[in-house]
């Protein structure tokens, strides 16, 4: 299978007045085409430096990352992005607020055509009907949604997830999960999913990233062997429960603590 993301001996410094900080130091991390690559790590350890030295926002200071065989050397509109607040214009319907990144990337596309893509996605995620309400008429799980469909409405290369679902409640959490296996399973894309969530890395990940304390490096890459159609019952299977002890285990290391049960 070949890797679209190649992120090669990254290494990584914030500047401060105090001096250098260093945040990623040789880093390693390669990601299939298709697949969903799972982050997770100690609080402060880079994670979210990784998804805007993937996405182009920033350039490593050694090391490089490749995607699709090209080295990034500036912002990708082939990138998309969804964060943990779902900032959305007021002004604009969801519908509206959807369609967005194709005006910009797209702008020869019809409106027509558009519309027929944005409105697809909305249905997908259980939101039609709602395309013509404003952000504000809208849950925070409805706005989520709404927001993964503008993420991945433009067909973008890699779909970044920064810890998307980490301000909502636990059942709303859960629901999204399975709306991004449905996705998956009709719109597959390739992601790379920030989470201090371990039962929503083996959920959602075919592989999980264990990333050590700042600055950080690749300190255990989980392979997930569970199926593509898992459920949320899956995750109480003793297979399960044995990935997620491991990497509870891996993130205790990473802290500096011991890593028994």
């Amino acid at each position: 299978m070949t890797n679209l993301i190649e992120i090669k001996g990254v290494r990584h410094a914030y500047r401060t007045k105090a001096g250098p900080l260093p945040v990623l130091d040789g880093l390693d991390v390669s990601v299939p085409e298709g697949e969903f690559c799972a982050v997770v790590g100690p609080s402060g350890c880079g994670k979210s430096t990784l998804t805007r030295l993937v996405a182009g926002l920033m350039m490593p200071d050694e090391g490089e990352v490749w995607l699709h065989g090209e080295r990034v050397k500036s912002p990708r509109s082939t990138v998309g992005m969804a964060f943990q607040n779902p900032v959305m214009l007021e002004w604009r319907t969801i519908l509206e607020n959807v369609i967005l990144p194709l005006e910009i990337v797209a702008p020869r596309m019809s409106r027509a055509k558009r519309v027929e893509r944005a409105m697809a996605l909305l249905e997908l995620v259980g939101l039609a009907g709602f395309e013509n309400k404003r952000p504000s008429q809208l849950s925070g799980g409805m706005r989520q949604r709404a927001s993964l469909c503008r993420a991945i409405v433009h067909k973008p290369d890699v779909l970044i997830m920064d810890e998307p679902f980490g301000a909502l409640d636990n059942f709303t959490r859960e629901d999204l999960w399975q709306t991004m296996r449905d996705l998956r399973a009709k719109e597959p894309f390739t992601c790379v999913l920030i989470t201090h969530d371990l039962r929503e890395s083996v959920f959602l990940g075919d592989q999980v990233v264990v990333l050590s304390g700042r600055p950080a490096r690749t300190q255990h890459i989980l392979t997930v062997d569970l199926p593509a159609d898992r459920t949320l019952d899956s995750l109480y299977t003793k297979e399960a429960q044995d990935m997620l002890h491991l990497l509870r285990d891996q993130i205790r290391i990473a802290q500096g603590r011991d890593g028994g049960h």
